[in-house]
């Protein structure tokens, strides 16, 4: 995932160094981080999960820490944003291999290249390999997706 630079390293990779440990601190799991343009102003927003769900207060535990620690770092973000914290939801983006390996035996919308041409499967997804995901009984290489989320399917 990109970001800002700052002296070679992103900015999303030096949030992250900052944040896995406050997230380590109060049981859940760092999922993803967006630093994002919207209307109002920049928005660094911090998604993390666990085993269960999380609940409001493990939000609130995170953001409390996550600003604490910004605060003490003003040189890392040098511009004025907001910060939210917050599950991913249900339906998820899946972006990297460990979204993927959690999301196994989960219903799965998955944009990919099949010969040139751009198709939508949505299936239940079975398998994540080194190099390909299965989903239903359809193989899909990695280097052919081009979106994938969790989808919620009502029984």
């Amino acid at each position: 995932m990109g970001g800002v630079l700052i002296y070679g390293v992103t900015l999303i990779n030096k949030l992250e160094e900052i944040i896995k440990p406050i997230c380590l601190k109060h049981n859940v799991g760092l999922y993803d981080i967006e630093f994002i343009n919207t209307q109002n102003g920049k928005v660094l927003c911090v998604y993390i999960t666990k085993v269960g769900g999380i609940s409001i207060t493990d939000c609130t535990k995170v953001s409390k820490d996550l600003n604490e620690a910004l605060d003490n770092d003003e040189s890392l973000i040098d511009v004025p944003y907001t910060l939210e914290v917050s599950s991913p939801g249900v339906e998820r983006p899946l972006k990297y291999k460990k979204h993927y390996i959690s999301a196994i035996n989960e219903s799965i919308k998955i944009t990919f290249m099949n010969d040139d041409k751009k198709e939508t499967l949505v299936g239940k997804l079975i398998e994540v390999n080194q190099d390909y995901v299965l989903v239903d009984e359809v193989k899909i290489e990695f280097h052919d997706i081009k979106k994938a989320k969790t989808v919620f399917i009502k029984q």
